[in-house]
């Protein structure tokens, strides 16, 4: 979550799309960055997203140290949301 969409996050993201692969983006370690700067993260990575069409809409954030975002990411992947 501190760096937002790389350029490898861009080339992964243009193959699922070209794969015809949805996707979803899980943004770690929210508990690293500030409030402000968290803000201007999530707008990039959803500018970002909006040129993929293969991409999920909803993010995804998640601190293993503070346990934030962990059952939702859990769900997530059990298949319950």
């Amino acid at each position: 979550s501190r760096h937002g969409i790389k350029p490898v996050d861009q080339e992964i993201m243009q193959l699922m799309n070209r794969s015809a692969l949805t996707f979803q983006v899980v943004m770690t370690k929210v508990d690293k960055i500030k409030v402000h700067e968290r803000d201007k993260v999530l707008t990039q990575v959803r500018e970002q997203l909006a040129k993929h069409p293969a991409a999920f809409p909803e993010l995804v954030m998640t601190s293993s140290e503070k346990g934030e975002g962990i059952p939702t990411l859990r769900s997530i992947i059990a298949g319950l949301e």
